[in-house]
């Protein structure tokens, strides 16, 4: 089943999550529902947004940490690694 990053504006959270392309998650409640996870101080109707990481299938030991990922070099992030030549 794909894997998509949902993002809660209102807490800075972003949730990891397994559902089918033909499902949508719109609100936090529904996110932490999905995620098995307590929805803490944020109202369970607070909006989120999937992010634009695409639908990836990836194995539940690869899942990230929830914090939000860092812009790449060229959104204007910095390369630590030196890699991209752009630091």
């Amino acid at each position: 089943m794909p894997t998509y990053d949902y993002r809660c504006e209102n807490n800075g959270q972003v949730v990891e999550v397994n559902h089918r392309m033909s499902e949508t998650i719109n609100t936090w409640g529904e996110l932490c529902e999905r995620a098995e996870i307590p929805c803490g101080d944020t109202p369970a109707s607070t909006p989120v947004s999937r992010m634009a990481t695409g639908g990836n299938l990836i194995s539940s030991s690869a899942l990230g940490s929830g914090a939000a990922p860092a812009p790449a070099c060229g959104a204007g992030g910095c390369c630590p690694t030196g890699v991209c030549g752009l630091d």
